[in-house]
C-alpha cells in the first residue's frame, strides 16, 4: 500500500522511510547509471573499552540466572519426555507383542488398541498443556529478565 501526501492521485511521497526506490528497482530504467556499491559500515577500533558481546554472552551463560533457567527447564522436560517415551514404546510393543488384548473388545466396535491410540493424541495435548504452563510459571518470567538484563549488557558492546 502506497502513501499518498495527498497532492495527486497515486505519487508516492519520497520521504517515506521505508520506500527505497534503488532497493526496489523502482524508480531508473533498466541500465541508467552505475549500479549501486556496498554499503559503508563503520569499523570499530578493538582498542575501545568494553567487552564485546561475546564475552558478554558468556558470563550470562555461566551466570546462576541463566543456570536457573536453564535446570527448570531440564527438571521439567527430561522427566516428561522419559514418561510420554516410555508410554509411546509400551502402545508399540503391545500393539505387536499381545495382539489379543490389544484387540480385545471393550465397548462395541471399541477396542483396547482404539482406547490407547486415542490416550496417545490426549497424553500428547495433556503434555504440551503442562509444559505450556510450567513455562509460563516457572521459567518465563525469569527468562525474559536475563533477557533484558543482557540486551542492556550487549547494547554498547563492541563487535
Amino acid at each position: 500500500m502506497d502513501k499518498h501526501d495527498g497532492r495527486g492521485a497515486g505519487t508516492a511521497r519520497l520521504d517515506d522511510p521505508w520506500y527505497d526506490a534503488s532497493a526496489n528497482g523502482w524508480g531508473a530504467p533498466a541500465g541508467a547509471g552505475p549500479a549501486p556499491g556496498p554499503a559503508h559500515v563503520p569499523v570499530r577500533d578493538p582498542a575501545e573499552d568494553g567487552p564485546t558481546a561475546a564475552e558478554i554472552y558468556r558470563e550470562v551463560r555461566d551466570s546462576d540466572a541463566f543456570q536457573e533457567v536453564r535446570g527448570r527447564y531440564r527438571r521439567f522436560v527430561v522427566p516428561a519426555c522419559a514418561l510420554f517415551l516410555t508410554w509411546y514404546l509400551a502402545y508399540v510393543v503391545a500393539a505387536t507383542a499381545a495382539p489379543g488384548l490389544m484387540g480385545r473388545p471393550v465397548l462395541g466396535p471399541v477396542n483396547v488398541a482404539l482406547l490407547a491410540g486415542l490416550g496417545q493424541f490426549a497424553s500428547t495435548f495433556l503434555l504440551t498443556w503442562a509444559y505450556v504452563r510450567h513455562a509460563r510459571l516457572r521459567r518465563d518470567r525469569l527468562a525474559l529478565d536475563l533477557r533484558w538484563e543482557t540486551q542492556q549488557l550487549t547494547r554498547g558492546a563492541r563487535g
